[in-house]
């Protein structure tokens, strides 16, 4: 039997105040190292749903586990299994990469020697050694997104959830993110991504679930939902299944 990376079963969630769910008896399975992908328009519930996987936003009625443990528990164990790298920077802007490495690492529970190694490891990945003791705040976006990555991924999680990790970067960045995100996955560590950029989405996914309105409407390899939906592309089956109106 396959091995579940992440199981979502049930999941309903609502913000405070607002009378809506966002997620009403949502479900979703992801298996051990799949690179998956959830795509969906602005208001989707994308970024509300990562938040949630990841223990950030409490959920009223459901499940949510990691490799079969409930991530409501936050426990300490629990929340080494996963690496989280937001759409919002998670760094300290006047601390160097070195700096914030150092902090995260230790955060982590990772050992000085571990913390060493793994800061000389990400700093050469991400092509930042050069600029290893400068303050973060002079860095160019494209620059800032290698180190929101790199927090991310210090402590070696076995599941990787990504929210739009390329959002306002060069062409050689996201290139350079992409290609580090699949060697991650080749050695099995299971990747799951948000984006707006579908063609990136298309360059990295094997599986995909596009989101609309808290609800899956559909599901699978891009290959059998563009065959199944008479699609060539991405943004084509995007577009049919989402529609062309405005989102907000």
């Amino acid at each position: 039997m396959d091995n579940i990376a992440l199981s979502i079963e049930n999941l309903t969630f609502n913000y405070p105040g607002q009378t809506a769910k966002c997620f009403s008896d949502f479900n979703l399975k992801i298996t051990e190292g799949e690179r998956f992908g959830l795509l969906g328009p602005n208001g989707a519930g994308k970024t509300t749903l990562m938040n949630l996987i990841t223990g950030l936003l409490p959920f009223q009625k459901g499940s949510i586990k990691l490799f079969g443990n409930e991530i409501k528990n936050k426990n300490k164990s629990v929340k080494k299994l996963f690496g989280f790298v937001p759409q919002d920077f998670s760094f300290y802007q006047e601390l160097s990469p070195k700096e914030n490495l150092e902090f995260f690492g230790a955060w982590a529970g990772l050992s000085k020697n571990e913390i060493k190694e793994r800061i000389i490891e990400l700093l050469e990945i991400t092509g930042l050694t050069s600029v290893k003791n400068q303050p973060i705040a002079e860095f160019s976006g494209g620059m800032k997104r290698r180190i929101n990555l790199a927090i991310g991924v210090i402590h070696r999680p076995r599941i990787l959830f990504l929210d739009e990790p390329t959002v306002g970067v060069d062409v050689q960045s996201r290139l350079s993110i992409i290609s580090y995100l699949k060697e991650l996955n080749n050695t099995g560590t299971t990747l799951v991504y948000t984006s707006h950029q579908l063609n990136e989405a298309e360059l990295l996914c094997n599986n995909i679930a596009l989101i609309d309105e808290g609800k899956i409407v559909a599901g699978g390899t891009l290959e059998s939902l563009l065959a199944n939906h008479n699609e060539n592309g991405l943004e084509g089956l995007f577009l049919n299944l989402t529609g062309k109106t405005f989102r907000d």
